[in-house]
């Protein structure tokens, strides 16, 4: 007996665990870094993926086996040695760029020889964060300014309009409008429509330390982006119309080359300040928060990053065969793409209504709990129309004290006559009533009406407004821990404290009716 129960134990685990790795494949994130830690940037080939530089806090690695191998190809010195930034030269893949704390570095051997283009004056300008190579010029983004080179690195000049001294973030560009070039500093998003030769700026940074928000300061961040609300700047490769925006209240697109900006949804974002964004080759738009990495699709954020543990990424990259790497602190991460974007549902999204009330109810127990229904105004307008039909009562009351003392006399037989006697007092009183019928029609009360409806209107509107969107995003957070696996205890224990804090605000909107309903 005992042996078929160990058999059945076996074979229940064989199940179980077959089941925990179906579910664990719809996300997976293979570390390919090897030992190579606190890395800042990644550079694939996309002609040939199995190619790949990435850039750590000291040095620029390279491997040629798809990340099985990695060999030190440039260390940093100096005080300053983060790799920030790498980049080919479009138009030879040979050529390798390095962006780093001291300096520009260029390879024109795939990484074999390295030698410093650019070295800066000072601390800031030495700090090199950005770059762009176009047929026309080298543009360089520093903590100092920008820095323009036409002879491909031998000289350089610095930029003296509004981009003279401020600290650059990013650079955008399109090979297919290279005239037109993109640069985001701390003030904002400025454009040169002239390869350089002039600047405007097409989008304000709106700094907090103005006073016109109250986020919260990190201590860890630089200087730069703690009073400026822009992270990063990306542009589609396939339409040099769309522009993307990363900042600390989400992503803004412009579709006209950066002259009008629209917010794009923030549903589905845990946390709306965007690091870094990723146009890929294929037009998909990636964002990276503290939360994780997110994929734009349908109006809305999808996460990638559930089966990725890390606690910073920093930079993203992909290539023409749809890999996507996330160079993070704990190494470089890579995973599908299509195995995120086109993820199977194993369950019918009708079973996660199976035990929520009806929208359309807690919409109804929310404007019954706030008292915004639109029976109240129809009440208060026909109360007003019958106010006319009611009479105007006044009462009056009077006191006669004509005749309240008087000679009593005439009797020759009583006691007391011929002398001055208090009489009874004399009241008066009358009841009038009156009707102003035009008040059928109109009255002053139907102007206090109007205003009152308006405004019960718009709260209305409002409250319905935030009880959907909590509604449906607690449906997403229950859909989101279906999909992940045992091992995942962090993102399970965060996305329940979601749930709960979910389900507390509508409990608050609704007086408790979304909880009551709830069937276990």
């Amino acid at each position: 007996m005992k042996k078929y129960a160990v058999v059945l134990a076996v074979v229940v685990l064989f199940i179980f665990a077959s089941v925990v790795s179906v579910f664990a494949k719809d996300i997976i994130w293979d570390d390919i870094g090897g030992e190579n830690l606190n890395l800042r940037t990644v550079l694939v080939n996309s002609g040939n993926p199995r190619s790949i530089y990435i850039g750590s806090n000291n040095a620029v690695l390279k491997s040629v086996d798809d990340g099985a191998n990695w060999r030190n190809i440039l260390s940093v010195r100096g005080q300053n040695k983060a790799v920030n930034f790498l980049l080919f030269d479009p138009q030879d893949k040979k050529s390798v760029y390095a962006a780093t704390g001291n300096g520009l570095f260029y390879s024109a051997n795939q990484g074999k020889d390295w030698k410093r283009i650019f070295r800066g004056k000072n601390y800031l300008e030495n700090e090199c964060t950005a770059l762009a190579v176009l047929p026309a010029a080298l543009y360089l983004g520093t903590k100092g300014g920008l820095f323009v080179s036409k002879d491909k690195g031998h000289s350089w000049y610095k930029e003296t309009t509004k981009l003279g001294n401020t600290y650059i973030l990013a650079i955008a560009y399109s090979l297919k409008e290279p005239d037109d070039i993109y640069v985001v500093c701390a003030d904002g998003v400025f454009k040169s429509k002239d390869s350089g030769q002039s600047w405007e700026r097409t989008f304000v940074a709106s700094p907090t330390e103005n006073g016109n928000e109250t986020e919260e300061i990190n201590e860890d961040q630089d200087e730069a982006e703690r009073f400026s609300s822009i992270r990063y700047i990306s542009i589609d490769p396939n339409n040099a119309n769309y522009l993307y925006l990363a900042t600390l209240r989400g992503v803004y697109r412009s579709q006209d080359k950066g002259q009008n900006w629209e917010s794009l949804s923030s549903y589905g974002l845990f946390n709306r300040d965007v690091r870094f964004l990723l146009v890929s080759s294929e037009s998909r738009l990636y964002a990276v928060t503290k939360s994780g990495v997110f994929e734009y699709m349908n109006n809305r954020w999808h996460e990638l990053s559930l089966g990725l543990v890390v606690d910073d990424i920093r930079f993203l990259a992909s290539d023409k065969q749809n890999n996507l790497y996330a160079a993070c602190d704990k190494g470089l991460f890579k995973t599908r793409v299509e195995y995120c974007a086109n993820k199977r549902q194993d369950n019918p999204i009708s079973l996660y209504y199976k035990n929520e009330p009806n929208i359309s109810e807690v919409q109804q127990a929310a404007i019954k709990y706030a008292e915004v229904e639109p029976g109240k105004i129809m009440r208060w307008r026909k109360q007003a129309a019958k106010k006319a039909l009611m009479p105007r009562v006044s009462v009056g009351l009077d006191r006669n004290v004509t005749d309240l003392w008087h000679w009593e006399g005439g009797s020759t037989t009583k006691i007391n006559d011929d002398i001055l006697r208090r009489g009874r007092d004399s009241i008066e009183w009358d009841v009038t009533l009156s009707w102003d019928l035009s008040e059928l029609i109109w009255n002053d009360d139907q102007t206090s009406i109007d205003v009152r409806s308006r405004l019960m209107v718009q709260l209305r509107d409002d409250i319905l407004d935030e009880v959907t969107k909590l509604y449906f995003e607690r449906i997403r957070v229950k859909m989101e821990m279906d999909s992940l696996t045992i091992e995942d205890r962090k993102k399970r224990f965060e996305k329940e404290l979601k749930l709960k804090e979910l389900t507390a605000s509508l409990d608050a909107l609704t007086g408790g009716y979304f909880s009551s309903h709830l069937v276990n």
